[in-house]
């Protein structure tokens, strides 16, 4: 059965990563179908969805078979998963710990480029927006608290949380680092907006400034302390 009969039978949830990009690709080449080509594209990248999504397009366009219109194709649909990650965590998200912040912005461990986020908070710590505020080498002359607190004020919001992520996967934080969290702690204390965190995203890792310490993945599935300092005096729901 191909992938498109096998959708319509049984659902999206039944295909294998394979298939699914079978339908994205929607036609082979003459040495092999359709098929046969999406699990020559995955095998290259190991199976892994996560190597996908990190290939340029320039890179992805010169596996054979594949093209510059399959990569743009391949690449769109790659994205729209990230946007819906996005989308999803942002309905009424609750941050009661580091924890759901690492979640929250689960994705950032994705980009090659340091990113920084500001999520803002109302009274009840529900999420009511996060914004990226820069891009590029993460340094505290370059991040002005005018630009972390302005999209905060436009939210109405009671607190704030500043994340970034390393794209080298070891959160461990640095010198600038600390400058940064001290600077723009110091401005949401002025204008009576608090910074309540700054959590760096790593690979399958986080540090929270207000834990004072990294959390592992495993740290988080074992159950060994993951939530030693919460963000702020909230319960979480049952």
């Amino acid at each position: 059965m191909m992938p498109r009969e096998k959708l319509k039978r049984f659902g999206s949830g039944s295909l294998t990563n394979e298939e699914l990009l079978a339908i994205l690709l929607r036609t082979g080449t003459p040495e092999r179908n359709v098929l046969l080509l999406a699990e020559e594209c995955l095998g290259y990248y190991e199976g892994s969805l996560y190597a996908l999504q990190r290939e340029t397009l320039e890179g992805l366009s010169r596996l054979k078979g594949i093209g510059s219109v399959k990569a743009i194709t391949i690449q769109s649909a790659l994205e729209l998963g990230v946007r819906y990650y996005k989308e999803r965590m942002a309905l009424k998200t609750k941050i009661a710990d580091p924890e759901d912040v690492f979640v929250f912005c689960l994705e950032m461990s994705l980009l090659d480029q340091e990113h920084v986020r500001v999520l803002s908070l109302d009274s009840k710590n529900h999420v009511i927006g996060f914004d990226d505020v820069t891009k590029g080498t993460v340094n505290a002359s370059l991040i002005h608290p005018r630009e972390v607190f302005r999209k905060a004020i436009l939210h109405s919001a009671v607190a704030i949380i500043l994340v970034h992520n390393h794209p080298s996967g070891d959160p461990l934080p640095s010198i600038e680092d600390r400058k940064i969290t001290e600077k723009i702690t110091q401005s949401g204390e002025l204008l009576s907006i608090p910074c309540r965190d700054h959590v760096i995203i790593g690979k399958g890792c986080f540090y929270s400034f207000t834990a004072g310490k990294t959390f592992w993945k495993g740290d988080i599935e074992n159950g060994t302390e993951p939530r030693t300092a919460e963000i702020a005096e909230v319960e979480r729901s049952p």
